[in-house]
């Protein structure tokens, strides 16, 4: 429906005026003629006059529609969309009408430039040539060329060239992509930041040198000077300079917010968009802002009223076991247990989560996300009559907690006199629920929050201690379990003490023993992630840990002298008349001495564990383990000392166990389920949670929930000096302007990329074809001009050499399950959704004149990348082993984690590579981790001794390191713990750094899911800090010897860093 005045005022999201002055108009591009401003906004393709006025509205579709371009004879103009999934190319005349599809590969797509009138150049990562050494990897994307008949895309340029420009001439300006950072990030000076190339029939110059970023150049009419963007003056801003002199002349001088999308009409006139509006300018005249009027339907909506019943996210037990309340999308809910009756409790666009019952069942305690801020609330029932929150009429909300900092985690104590929190991520406090008095009961700097959620305390049955993770004094890689005083008097006191890991603490039959797990005695990964975990016990009570050591027949003979003795004591008669006592709490007597000697090793096998319950009298304990893919029940009779699996397939997830142990709940893939534990079966606990989703408003509060975790959790407090207060009003004025995901993702790219820090930025996940196209696991003759594909290579373990085929180089794929490929035609949409299934090809063989069949299951291209990756390791060994005749190692860190250490360590100390005479170590496009200090330990090992039986010489020690000379590669596609590693390599003196200079970025990062969770953000939280007081973070790392591999080479596969490898260390 047209909006109207009426809807307009009944709206928070858009007014009369936001739409004669839009905001957030990105990806501007002005015709040749220069008359005319192409432009996309809420997804859609707009085009508006030059000298300001109404907008034509170009497309309509639901999908997103963006990146136009004009065709050089101004009539046309392409643009990508997300019709089909992913983005594809679409083309259209000037004047909108249907657009035409013309490509359907099933990767992201995006136009950059037109090469004449019936040629678009686009953007797409598909694969490298056989020829060249590029690394596989989105990273670097090819540019590829279709016609407008949407014929076959034709390979143009193996060089990732982004932003590129042709002039009349057909010279290419292009800025680079040396490797993976933020395409948003702002102000950083370092080996990442791109520069602008030239590009004369092939061959490459290099024409910017400034250290920071210098981006789409666009050929002046003349086609002998360029325009682009640069941050040399501090934010992007317009330059003009020759390519042959570089004299440059600073255009605009814009501060605070950048300049992007910078294009240049035939007649001189620039355009870009800045601070979400449109500018252009004209030779030396003042940028003019283009006055923007747009009347369009509305495509999107302020509220879509929604049942769900699926989509839980977190789960809590009511005390009489009869209802579940659950988190679904931030809001809170309870269902009854047996009927699909539910609840909503809460109905906000923030978050809510951290749920829990009161002991009596008639209030509900959680933290919620409003006003910027974590604080505590509390939902109760105010008709005393009504006993159950599904069926209930009347509910009050509170606010129980009024704290500057965020609070969240609330847990009320069994007595229900107290709720204790977490504060700023780490202070431990205990809110009075009568008097409203909060107290400290454990200082914050003995916990460290890295993800929100990742802590945890515990009350004990008796509401007088609570038991928490620790970290000590530095403490953060092994954490421990902690006892405190629910008063906040006593000492802390740490009641593991363990170089290894504790945590996911509960107490246990009745007080006397706490449930833990630890890493202590399984599998530990090397790498930042991934260990086994075992489920232990430590006991509080000496007869308490004496009897649960006895033998079931032990056990027996005790319970069955305790019955007599019992029945013994009973009086002869019954006073009807005497009221029985209500059962008190008995408070718990805490024996601390020698209580880590009485701990005692629960799960038979290590394993990567789930959550653990141990039932009410300790004679079995249910845990979740992941031995084949997920999660599965496992239980562990602790009287037989039997273990069995009880159910596949369960989930991970927490689990709650009602009063009397017969059901075990989980909130696991959305879904709650109850778990019988006598039949051991499972089903469904089913809802209806009626959900109002209201997307302008959510996407205000993830922006304000960004703003104020980057504030709350940035490694360093002043934020790198930038005014975040200031930018978060600069930003958030464009919110009612945005209506999807690609532009909120980019919006909030924009604004954390002021940080200038690695890892930031926000990514959206929700996009992607139905159908994957896939792939066949060989490279094409780009030469090759006639009907089928010609086969240039097999590549190795690739489906076509796992098997005998016939298939070599030079043969003609001429048909894919039965349909002909003909000549420039486009084949990819044979292969849609063939991925991991047979594919009949026919075959045709120039050599033998043979034509034949061969069935081959077809590949995911991520597949086809990792074998790509391998064939890429493969050549550089080939490589060293051919230049050093044998005498040099070569290995290849692929990544910062345990799967590839083990990699490295099974090739560098096999028997073929220990003997050599050094090792080339090449961590070269390595996109981080945790791994920096093994592979350091690795490498720095020195001989101390050798095995020498009756003369025969069959070891030495240390076996398991490498004890001769070695180097590092890097290049500038190093990130994260692929800076960490050679940093502390040179650092250690261990061997030289070879290769290109590295960005500074080793940071630790959290990448968290928002409340809409096919978008993530990233906070670098976790500054890492050398001996001298240097942040890893934008302190940059050069090498010992610095060489570039150039364009030419890459094309030409000559790798000139390895070859310079090779010579150092044959001089060792």
């Amino acid at each position: 429906m047209k909006k109207t005045l009426i809807f307009a005022a009944l709206t928070l999201s858009l007014s009369v005026a936001a739409q004669t002055n839009p905001l957030w108009m990105r990806h501007t591009s002005i015709s040749p003629d220069g008359q005319t401003i192409a432009f996309s906004y809420k997804g859609d393709v707009f085009t508006v006059p030059a000298s300001g006025g109404q907008a034509r509205q170009l497309t309509s579709n639901a999908a997103y529609d963006s990146y136009p371009i004009w065709s050089p004879d101004g009539k046309k103009i392409a643009f990508a969309s997300s019709r089909e999934g992913s983005l594809d190319i679409f083309v259209m005349d000037k004047f909108g009408g249907e657009p035409k599809r013309l490509t359907t590969r099933s990767t992201d797509e995006t136009p950059i430039a037109w090469r004449d009138n019936e040629h678009i150049l686009f953007s797409a990562a598909i694969m490298p040539t056989a020829k060249s050494i590029f690394f596989a990897s989105s990273s670097f994307p090819q540019v590829y060329e279709v016609n407008l008949k949407g014929d076959r895309p034709k390979l143009f340029s193996v060089v990732t060239m982004e932003d590129l420009s042709i002039n009349q001439k057909g010279e290419i300006l292009y800025h680079d992509k040396k490797g993976y950072e933020d395409s948003f990030r702002k102000h950083h000076r370092s080996p990442i930041t791109r520069d602008i190339w030239l590009n004369q029939n092939g061959k490459f110059s290099k024409l910017t040198t400034f250290n920071g970023e210098d981006r789409t150049p666009r050929w002046a009419p003349d086609g002998a000077a360029f325009y682009y963007l640069s941050e040399e003056d501090g934010t992007f801003n317009v330059y003009k300079r020759g390519v042959k002199s570089a004299d440059k002349t600073q255009i605009t001088h814009h501060i605070k917010h950048p300049v992007r999308y910078l294009s240049v009409a035939q007649n001189g006139r620039i355009c870009y968009s800045y601070d979400g509006e449109i500018y252009t300018q004209m030779g030396s005249a003042a940028p003019q802002k283009v006055n923007v009027s747009i009347t369009a339907d509305r495509n999107d909506i302020d509220l879509s009223r929604q049942i769900k019943t699926w989509g839980a996210t977190e789960i809590a037990l009511s005390p009489n076991g009869k209802e579940i309340g659950f988190v679904l999308h931030g809001d809170v809910y309870v269902t009854n247990i047996e009927y699909k009756t539910t609840k909503q409790i809460t109905d906000t666009p923030e978050q809510e989560r951290s749920i829990e019952f009161s002991p009596d069942g008639l209030a509900i305690v959680y933290a919620s996300e409003r006003e910027g801020l974590w604080q505590i609330y509390q939902t109760t029932m105010k008709n005393k009559a009504e006993k159950q929150f599904a069926y209930a009429t009347d509910l009050q909300e509170e606010r129980l907690i009024h704290s500057a900092y965020t609070s969240f985690q609330p847990q009320y104590s069994p007595d229900g006199k107290s709720i204790a929190f977490f504060e700023n991520r780490g202070t431990l406090k205990v809110l009075d629920v009568k008097n409203k008095k909060v107290r400290t009961v454990m200082d914050g700097k003995y916990v460290y929050s890295y993800s929100d959620g990742d802590i945890w305390f515990e009350w004990s049955p008796d509401s007088k201690w609570l038991i928490s993770n620790y970290i000590g004094t530095g403490g953060w890689n092994n954490q421990d379990i902690a006892l405190i005083d629910a008063e906040g008097k006593k000492p802390i006191y740490n009641l593991t003490q363990s170089g290894y890991n504790a945590g996911n603490g509960k107490w246990v039959l009745g007080g006397k023993a706490i449930l833990f797990q630890s890493d202590r005695a399984g599998y530990r990964s090397h790498g930042s992630w991934g260990a086994e975990d075992d489920v232990y016990i430590m006991f509080f009570d000496l007869d308490e840990y004496e009897k649960f050591k006895m033998t079931k027949e032990e056990k027996s003979l005790i319970a069955e002298a305790e019955k007599e003795k019992k029945k013994a004591e009973e009086p002869k008669t019954v006073d009807v008349t005497v009221k029985k006592k209500e059962k008190k709490e008995e408070p718990i007597k805490l024996d601390l001495d020698n209580c880590r000697d009485r701990v005692l090793r629960l799960t038979v096998n290590s394993c990567r564990l789930g959550d653990a319950v141990l039932s009410n009298d300790g004679n079995a304990l249910y845990y979740q383990a992941a031995f084949e893919g997920g999660y599965d029940l496992w239980k562990h009779d602790l009287q037989d000392k039997s273990t069995k699996i009880v159910l596949k397939g369960v989930g991970g997830g927490g689990m709650l166990a009602d009063k009397e142990f017969k059901n075990l709940y989980l909130c696991s893939g959305g879904g709650i389920k109850k778990i019988d534990i006598g039949s051991n079966s499972s089903k469904n606990v089913t809802f209806e949670a009626r959900f109002n989703y209201k997307p302008y408003q959510e996407r205000e509060y993830m922006f304000n929930h960004i703003w104020q975790q980057v504030k709350d959790k940035f490694y360093k407090v002043n934020l790198h000096g930038v005014d975040w207060d200031g930018y978060k009003k600069s930003y958030a004025r464009f919110l009612p302007y945005i209506n999807n995901n690609y532009d909120f993702s980019e919006m909030l790219s924009e604004i954390l990329g002021e940080l200038n820090a690695s890892h930031t930025g926000a990514r959206y996940f929700g996009g992607g074809a139905n159908l994957s196209t896939a792939t066949l696991g060989l490279f094409y003759d780009q030469t090759y001009d006639g009907d089928g594909l010609k086969v240039e290579e097999v590549i190795n373990r690739g489906p076509f050499s796992v098997k005998k085929t016939g298939v070599t180089k030079g043969c003609i794929i001429e048909k894919i399950d039965g349909d002909s490929i003909l000549k420039d035609k486009d084949y990819y949409y044979m292969l849609d959704g063939k991925s991991g299934r047979n594919v009949r090809v026919s075959v045709y063989n120039p050599a033998t004149k043979k034509r034949f069949d061969v069935t081959v299951k077809a590949i995911s291209k991520g597949y086809q990348d990792e074998l790509l990756y391998r064939r890429w390791v493969d050549r550089n060994r080939q490589m060293v082993d051919s230049l050093s005749h044998g005498r040099l190692a070569y290995v290849h860190v692929k990544a910062m984690d345990s799967e590839s250490f083990r990699t490295v360590f099974h090739e560098l100390l096999s028997d073929k590579n220990r003997n050599r005479e050094a090792v080339i170590v090449d961590e070269r496009h390595n996109g981080g981790g945790w791994l920096h200090d093994d592979l350091c330990t690795l490498l720095s090992g020195k001989q101390y001794q050798s095995f020498v039986p009756r003369g025969q010489f069959i070891g030495k020690d240390p076996w398991n390191k490498w004890t001769k000379p070695s180097c590092v590669m890097v290049c500038e596609d190093d990130y994260s713990n692929g800076h960490g590693f050679p940093f502390v390599y040179k650092e250690l003196g261990i061997g030289k750094l070879i290769g290109t200079p590295v960005a500074g970025t080793m940071t630790a990062v959290w990448w968290e899911t928002l409340i809409d969770n096919t978008m993530v953000f990233g906070i670098p939280q976790v500054g890492c800090r050398d001996m001298r007081g240097n942040f890893g973070e934008n302190t940059q790392l050069n090498p010992d010897i610095e060489v570039y591999n150039t364009p030419e080479d890459y094309i030409n596969g000559n790798d000139q860093q390895l070859k310079r490898a090779v010579e150092e260390m044959l001089r060792k």
